[in-house]
């Protein structure tokens, strides 16, 4: 799917993110990448083979986790 040189991580990849952006919707919380990724504000994904990645955002900076 990608045309680029070098080519693009494809959507299996573990890099999947660091695609070319082909279309941005941020008005609708979502872009594609040119290896078939969704990505979604939330940061989930939807691959092209219909696979869905929970959203996997990092903890902010400063923040600290603590047992109750």
């Amino acid at each position: 799917m990608c045309q680029h040189q070098p080519a693009c991580p494809s959507a299996d990849s573990a890099d999947r993110e660091a695609a070319q952006l082909v279309a941005h919707f941020p008005q609708q919380g979502w872009s594609l990448l040119c290896n078939g990724v969704l990505c979604f504000e939330d940061t989930g994904e939807l691959l092209p083979d219909g696979r869905i990645i929970a959203p996997h955002r990092p903890l902010g900076t400063g923040q600290v986790m603590t047992a109750a």
